[in-house]
Order: structure tokens, then C-alpha cells, then sequence
């Protein structure tokens, strides 16, 4: 998300509509839409073994995983905004909305150079203001780190370079070594 990919004010109902048919997904900040840039091939193998790790894991809960194409819906001041995150966990049965959740147990982003200072600051900072929220992820492509902020932790970030992840929405762990597999990053 860098430059806006319009310049003229889109009502919320408008940006919906609009957004169903596209070709190219935007996100959505106070009127104005931002062009989505396509990712590479180490952070779709990154966002496909998380999901592959915690899917198993939903089986009989009312949770609910997305990957990519599920916008996030935040209210903050009085301005809507619909980002894009690459996974989104929602374990609140009343989150059903047909494109797009309100209330995110956990949301994952897998830092690329084009977004990366939008998912330390813009988003670090909105995905706080979401009650339901209690962990946000960011996910190195080019080295095997997460930086993890969490609700419990007062949003410190913790950095975990090997070893394994909790997951406490779905009470499991996940190594580091799963959610690399088959990337190519040095020390790997």
C-alpha cells in the first residue's frame, strides 16, 4: 500500500461493491483506496505453512482462518478503514460478515519491502485499537524471525529466531522450521 490508487472520496458502500469485482484488491483508509502489490514466492510459502499449521486445529471450534482475501473492517476517529492482512484467525462466532471480519483473535503479516513500514507502524498501531485482538504477527521473508506483539505483553515485541511460536487462541505451538519450509533464506 503506497500511493492512493484513487484521488476522489469512496463511501464505504461504494469500496464494497467496487471491491467484489476487481481485478486488483485495495485497501481502504478514510475514503481513499491503495492498490495491493502482489507477493513473492517465499511469503505465499510462508502464509500457506502458517495456514497449514494452524487449520487442523479449527476443526470443531468456531474458528475461522483467511488468508489474503478476507478484508479487516476498523473503525478509528470516526474513519473506516478495510486493510488486507495475509492471515486473519477469528474465533468470535458472531464475526460472520460475508467479505470482511471485525473481531480477530490473531492477525498475521508477512513483512515485504514495499509494505513493511505500513505493518511496523500504520497497522501495528490500528490493530491494537481491536479488543478482540490478542497477538499480531510480522513474518521475515529474506531470514527466519517473527517479531510478535502481544495483548498479555502490553504490545512489547518479542523476537523469536528459532525454536517455536505459541499460538494461545488455538492452545498449540509452531515451529519455526514448519513455517519456513521450503523458503529460501540463509540459516534455513
Amino acid at each position: 500500500m503506497l500511493q492512493p490508487a484513487t484521488h476522489s472520496q469512496l463511501s464505504v458502500a461504494e469500496y464494497l461493491t467496487r471491491e467484489e469485482g476487481a481485478e486488483c484488491r485495495h485497501e481502504y483508509v478514510n475514503g481513499q483506496l491503495y492498490a495491493m502489490t502482489g507477493a513473492s514466492r517465499a511469503h505465499n510459502l510462508i502464509c500457506m505453512n502458517i495456514g497449514a499449521a494452524l487449520r487442523p486445529r479449527l476443526r470443531g471450534t468456531p474458528c475461522q482462518l483467511f488468508a489474503n482475501d478476507m478484508k479487516l473492517y476498523l473503525q478509528i476517529n470516526k474513519q473506516d478503514i478495510f486493510y488486507y492482512p495475509d492471515l486473519l484467525l477469528t474465533c468470535d462466532p458472531n464475526d460472520r460478515q460475508t467479505y470482511y471480519c471485525t473481531a480477530p483473535g490473531l492477525l498475521i503479516e508477512v513483512l515485504s519491502d514495499s509494505t513493511e513500514r505500513i505493518d511496523r507502524r500504520e497497522k501495528l498501531w490500528a490493530y491494537q485499537t481491536l479488543p478482540s485482538l490478542t497477538a499480531y504477527w510480522l513474518v521475515a521473508q529474506h531470514q527466519p524471525r517473527l517479531e510478535i506483539y502481544r495483548r498479555s505483553n502490553q504490545w512489547q515485541m518479542e523476537s523469536i529466531t528459532s525454536g517455536e511460536v505459541r499460538v494461545e487462541a488455538l492452545d498449540l505451538a509452531v515451529s519455526l522450521d514448519t513455517i519456513y519450509e521450503d523458503v529460501l533464506v540463509p540459516g534455513l
